[in-house]
């Protein structure tokens, strides 16, 4: 019989890939701005996000949380026609975030 040590305190990579987010990548979502825009509808998500970096200087970032799917068309544009940084994109079920840097 072979006895396993258990996982106390130690996430797995199930663990990871279930929140959605590395270990690598938490870094990254830190420090920045957060926008909830959960249960909002095509444009107001990404009308919200405007509105909220013209608050930010330049190299400042806002984390956008949104349940849309048309955010995942429309934040990459946005950011393209804005001249924005889009850093980084995730998906957990229902939930989109886009973490945006000022430009």
């Amino acid at each position: 019989m072979i006895i396993k040590e258990p996982n106390i305190g130690k996430r797995s990579e199930r663990d990871k890939v279930e929140r959605g987010v590395s270990e690598s990548t938490d870094t990254k979502w830190m420090n920045a701005v957060r926008l909830d825009a959960r249960g909002l509808q095509c444009p107001l998500p990404v009308l919200k996000a405007r509105k909220a970096l013209l608050a930010l200087r330049p190299g400042e970032r806002l984390l956008v949380e949104a349940s849309d799917p048309m955010s995942a068309i429309d934040f990459p544009h946005y950011c393209v026609e804005s001249g924005h940084r889009l850093i980084a994109t995730e998906t957990n079920k229902t939930i989109l975030r886009f973490l945006i840097e000022k430009s």
